[in-house]
């Protein structure tokens, strides 16, 4: 996984990106009537409810726009919300928040969402020893943000991206001749350019379990698109050898029931490619 260093910047990235896209050469309808000196206050209203995320990443966004902005947290990341909730005051320069109105909003509806419906997940796998998993299906540009809230929302990171781990899948198995091929191969990489990922293999059936476990040295099996019966098939060959990882259209519905298979791990894409952004508010004070 990548470094919290590495994470930052990738935020930060995020946060310079968007206020250039955002503001360009100016934000004119502050500056056309709205005085240098005005100072002015707000409040991020909740008009909705679920988990609240993106209260830490507001204050970056704050801070890089305006850094004599203060900020007042009333509830903190990761909390449950209700309509009608004051999640945070900000005071300062009135043109200063505005300018960061917008992408305040757009990036914690979007967090806030993701982390509800990650948190969804969560409570249906209570006490199976499950845990849920983000995957790289995220807006392009945004990746960070949305794997911040999976965590917020209680959930795990998968890679961050192609650079940290290595997960060969049908693709990859099919153009290099084969599942041992290419593990074969991938070892091979790893040790001429002298680095250290884990490297997970996707199986579409039970004898392509059978083949990878064949080889040493991988780190997880990733049992896609199996029905409960091959699911507990397969986590009953792969026993301690490895560990066990499903997916493939895994919903609220059939969630628990692929978690009391035996996984380790349920990856679903549906946690930050498929949510309805949380209706929040900046209103003057």
């Amino acid at each position: 996984m990548i470094s919290k260093a590495q994470f930052d910047k990738e935020v930060q990235l995020i946060i310079s990106n968007a206020i250039r896209e955002d503001v360009g050469d100016g934000d004119h309808s502050s500056l056309a009537c709205i005085p240098e000196s005005a100072q002015g206050k707000a409040k991020l209203l909740v008009k909705d409810e679920g988990v609240i995320a993106g209260v830490d990443f507001a204050k970056q966004v704050f801070a890089y726009v305006d850094d004599r902005m203060t900020v007042e947290t009333l509830i903190e990341d990761g909390s449950q919300v209700k309509y009608g909730d004051i999640v945070f005051y900000v005071e300062g320069a009135s043109q200063s928040i505005l300018k960061a109105e917008r992408l305040v909003l757009n990036a914690m509806q979007r967090m806030s969402a993701i982390a509800t419906k990650t948190k969804r997940f969560v409570d249906l796998l209570e006490g199976t020893g499950t845990k849920i998993l983000d995957t790289r299906k995220t807006t392009p540009g945004l990746r960070a943000l949305e794997k911040w809230a999976v965590k917020i929302g209680g959930g795990e990171n998968h890679r961050f991206a192609l650079y940290d781990m290595i997960m060969l899948k049908d693709n990859h198995i099919d153009f290099s001749g084969g599942i041992t091929k290419a593990i074969n191969k991938t070892k091979n990489y790893l040790k001429d350019t002298g680095r250290d990922l884990k490297i997970i293999v996707e199986a579409r059936n039970l004898d392509e379990i059978k083949e990878i476990l064949e080889s040493e040295g991988v780190y997880r099996i990733l049992i896609d698109n199996f029905n409960y019966e091959d699911t507990r098939k397969a986590v009953s060959l792969i026993g301690d050898r490895c560990l066990t990882e499903s997916s493939g259209g895994i919903n609220e519905k059939t969630v628990r029931h692929y978690a009391e298979c035996g996984v380790d791990y349920i990856s679903s894409g549906a946690l930050t490619h498929s949510v309805y952004n949380m209706d929040l508010s900046l209103k003057a004070v």
